[in-house]
């Protein structure tokens, strides 16, 4: 979220009140959506660019409503002046009159960028996410829940929550000083309310560091992350040497000093390789 938060602000600076031109699709399978077609939006009036989770929404004149998701290999570039050539990886571009053009670009192998076009009424994908990490109505339900799925599960789970993604669950958990493998359903009041008070801290802190990019989204993002993806270094809190644990698909940094007590955690795909 904090990526696209402050990506959204900055397209809303360039595109906010100028009329859609075109929509140059440039790789026919990131379209989602059948109806509306694309050039149906063409000639309205851009009057917002925001954010719903992972979600950048561009808000049209009557109703009508403009989605693209990054995914994991998606990026986005604003071109001004204005460009018209087919670069490596290219998926969308968005051409309003008198402004820079914004092109969408896919990197990634397995999960890629897409876009919607939805009419007046329609949430499309949007219906299925759950509150925003931020939102008060999350808050509540982390104090109330059961859940007994791990923390670590739940805030990648954009339909329980919207906006946070691997990278900030790993840093979350680590400000908390929670174990990967921890279940929120069996934490206490203090250890929730420690768990809200990190969630709160480490978004701030990446949303504030994302507002201070200029532009699009550059290819390399992530560079705030304070344990995610930095196995191997030692810890910002301890200096103990930080340990990396798969499971569900994913790779969890963590410490074993500030978040398990010393206990390295079992690598569960390794040792599954090892029976």
């Amino acid at each position: 979220m904090p990526e696209i938060l402050g990506l959204s602000e900055r397209l809303d600076e360039v595109l906010r009140g100028a009329t859609l031109q075109a929509l140059d699709m440039l790789q026919f399978s990131s379209l989602k959506t059948y109806a509306p077609r694309p050039d149906e939006l063409l000639g309205r009036t851009i009057e917002h660019v925001g954010h719903r989770g992972k979600y950048v929404i561009v808000d049209l004149e009557e109703g009508y409503r403009l989605l693209f998701h990054l995914s994991q290999g998606g990026r986005v570039d604003v071109e001004s002046p204005p460009k018209s050539t087919k670069p490596r990886g290219c998926v969308l571009r968005i051409r309003a009159d008198g402004r820079p053009s914004v092109l969408l670009k896919e990197f990634g192998k397995e999960r890629k960028a897409g876009w919607w076009v939805l009419p007046p009424g329609d949430d499309g994908p949007l219906e299925k996410l759950g509150p925003e990490v931020l939102s008060d109505a999350f808050a509540s339900w982390v104090r109330e829940t059961d859940d007994a799925r791990r923390v670590h599960t739940i805030l990648r789970d954009q339909r329980t929550v919207a906006g946070v993604g691997r990278g900030y669950s790993d840093d979350i958990l680590h400000r908390a000083r929670l174990s990967p493998y921890a279940v929120l359903g069996k934490l206490d009041a203090d250890e929730r309310e420690g768990l809200l008070d990190a969630t709160r801290g480490v978004m701030d802190d990446a949303i504030a560091a994302e507002r201070a990019r200029t532009g699009g989204l550059p290819t390399k993002i992530g560079d705030h992350f304070t344990v995610h993806g930095r196995y191997g270094e030692p810890c910002p809190r301890c200096g103990e040497d930080l340990r990396r644990v798969s499971y569900e698909s994913h790779e969890v940094t963590y410490c074993p000093a500030c978040q398990t007590g010393g206990k390295i955690l079992a690598d569960r795909r390794l040792s599954r390789l090892v029976r």
